[in-house]
């Protein structure tokens, strides 16, 4: 009688395991922040005029730049790390970060790969038009909001297949 091939939870080193646990915490945690963040910032709706305005004041500008950073450190974090590390502990190929994001998408991670692209390229916009011009902020501002929802159902995504890996 032949043996079971090992499980992939199996095939997981420790140190494989204590990777994607602390990735998948490290992105729990980052969710949470960002949704505080958002919560913060968005809490009154501003026009691109108002944003001029409300850039004066530094408790308002320093929310803007923690909604950036974090919004931009959590889709780095899903991106070029968890979704690497997963993709291996699942035995996928890992290639370029479309190719991951297409099979995270494949493998119903992600919603769209087209989508996870917009929104990277609205995290550059964020960092490179913040100062010159409100207009291009702003919408960029008020499109990542629209996403931080899309950022959190990714994240329970990868808990809930995470976690079968690591119990």
């Amino acid at each position: 009688m032949s043996a079971h091939p090992p499980s992939l939870k199996d095939k997981l080193t420790q140190g494989d395991r204590e990777r994607l646990s602390g990735l998948l915490k490290t992105a729990q945690a980052e969710f949470l922040h960002l949704q505080q963040t958002d919560q913060r910032l968005f809490g009154k709706p501003f026009s691109p005029e108002g944003l001029v305005i409300h850039l004066a004041d530094i408790d308002f500008s320093e929310r803007v730049d923690a909604f950036v950073a974090r919004f931009g450190r959590l889709q780095d974090l899903l991106g070029d790390k968890l979704l690497p590390a997963w993709l291996k502990a699942m035995e996928e190929g890992v290639g370029a970060v479309l190719e991951n994001l297409d099979r995270a998408e494949r493998l119903g991670l992600i919603d769209g790969a087209d989508e996870w692209l917009a929104v990277r390229k609205l995290r550059n916009l964020m960092v490179h038009e913040y100062i010159d011009r409100a207009e291009t902020l702003h919408m960029a501002l008020y499109a990542a909001h629209a996403h931080v929802a899309m950022l959190g159902t990714t994240v329970d995504r990868f808990k809930q297949r995470t976690q079968n890996l690591l119990d």
